[in-house]
């Protein structure tokens, strides 16, 4: 809806508004005349209207619009957009992600605008506080204003330039869908369908690009995992107790395909290394036949062309998972200075399950305490919840509190 809306106003703002117009007018409508058919093309015809109206009030010669937009009807030759563009959310992440904005702006207000996460989701994606995140909206929608910045998708030749940040946007848009970060949902279906979507025609816009074809591999391997993540009861299922037989196989075969493009480049970009962590798990038959040294090999590259604290933390869980909990737990305890994951819930978990793997279960009940403090998803902190009461269960009854059978920590969000 925003992004079509920004097409007739050119301003965010303004379009911003005339979308929540389109939603006051639904609260009112729909609750005498029913809901219509089609409830996304009532309120995408609405807010256009609403803007076209806006657009109609405040439009002369002598006022130039905050946001440059090419005519919808007959643009001249040299403003024409490549005729395969015809998405205009595509158009709208290429308008935040202009160079004049800084890169965590250009994603950051992406995932606001145009993924419909609320700042503090964005916030938390970026592990930084929601007061943060909000000034660095703020700022990047008025440099747009500023600049004068156009809304449309850059000429072919230049999309290479520009085609960094749009791939971070798509993969925080799937990443935020693949594990909700707050709420009752596990999986937010809508934002990963949207990046797998746009993933999609940025292939076909740039079938050359490495970077382009490790993402959308990145998705589809671990998309593929879906169906096997929650149980019979909506209750996580771990990778390691996952049936794999539920695993989408033609997602996997066609990531594979894909990751074989990706890797043509050397050296192979941040996806296509994520990708093929992906499928390792995904060509693997079973947890216990899962090839933990090549998963921390692919891990160490990754973490020098990407230093990123979360590739840090799925790396020292890889190193737990191929050296044994107390070489996991060490590393896990190095990055304990890391300031991005001192309020971030992966972080305790992981070190909770090597803790009770060792049988410091004191310890081990604390950190798992301190994730469940620090998790907002509802799905994760019942599990949390059951593992606590797992061990206490099993302390009251004489045991140490270690669980025996395969187990995974809780990690980042491709776990």
């Amino acid at each position: 809806m925003l992004a079509a809306t920004v097409r007739v106003t050119g301003d965010i703002d303004v379009a911003e508004e005339c979308v929540q117009d389109a939603y006051a007018r639904a609260l009112a409508s729909w609750s005498s005349d029913g809901i219509p058919a089609r409830p996304g093309a009532w309120l995408t015809t609405v807010a256009r209207r609403r803007a076209v109206d806006v657009m109609r009030r405040v439009s002369t010669h002598g006022r130039a619009l905050p946001l440059r937009v090419e005519p919808v009807t007959a643009p001249g030759p040299e403003d024409r957009e490549p005729p395969e563009i015809i998405d205009d959310r595509l158009r709208l992440i290429f308008t935040c992600c202009h160079p004049a904005i800084s890169t965590d702006a250009q994603v950051a207000l992406t995932l606001r605008l145009l993924c419909g996460l609320t700042t503090a989701e964005v916030a938390r994606a970026f592990l930084v506080s929601e007061a943060t995140m909000a000034a660095r909206i703020t700022r990047a929608k008025k440099k747009i204003s500023a600049a004068r910045i156009p809304f449309r998708v850059p000429p072919v030749e230049d999309l290479p330039a520009r085609i960094g940040a749009v791939l971070t946007v798509l993969h925080l848009l799937f990443s935020t869908g693949h594990t909700a970060p707050a709420g009752a949902d596990l999986i937010r279906r809508d934002l990963v369908e949207r990046s797998l979507d746009l993933a999609r025609v940025l292939r076909a816009l740039l079938p050359g690009d490495a970077d382009v074809a490790g993402l959308l591999a990145l998705i589809l391997l671990t998309d593929a995992r879906r169906a096997a993540r929650l149980g019979d009861a909506g209750q996580l299922v771990l990778l390691s107790d996952q049936d794999r037989s539920c695993w989408d196989q033609d997602a996997i075969k066609e990531g594979i395909s894909l990751l074989g493009v990706a890797l043509q480049r050397r050296p192979p970009g941040r996806f296509a290394l994520m990708a093929a962590i992906a499928a390792v798990h995904a060509q693997a038959p079973s947890w216990d036949a899962t090839d933990w040294r090549e998963i921390l090999g692919l891990y160490d590259i990754l973490v020098e062309i990407w230093p990123s604290p979360v590739v840090a933390l799925n790396r020292a869980v890889a190193v737990g998972l191929a050296g044994g909990p107390a070489a996991g737990l060490a590393a896990l305890d190095a990055l304990g200075t890391e300031p991005l994951l001192a309020t971030y819930s992966y972080h305790a978990s992981a070190r909770a399950d090597f803790l009770r793997k060792l049988g410091r279960t004191g310890e081990a009940r604390a950190a798992y305490e301190e994730a469940l403090l620090l998790s907002e998803n509802e799905i994760e902190r019942g599990f949390l919840a059951d593992r606590l009461h797992e061990m206490e269960a099993q302390h009251r009854a004489g045991g140490d509190g270690t669980n025996p059978g395969p187990s995974q920590p809780r990690a980042g969000r491709d776990a």
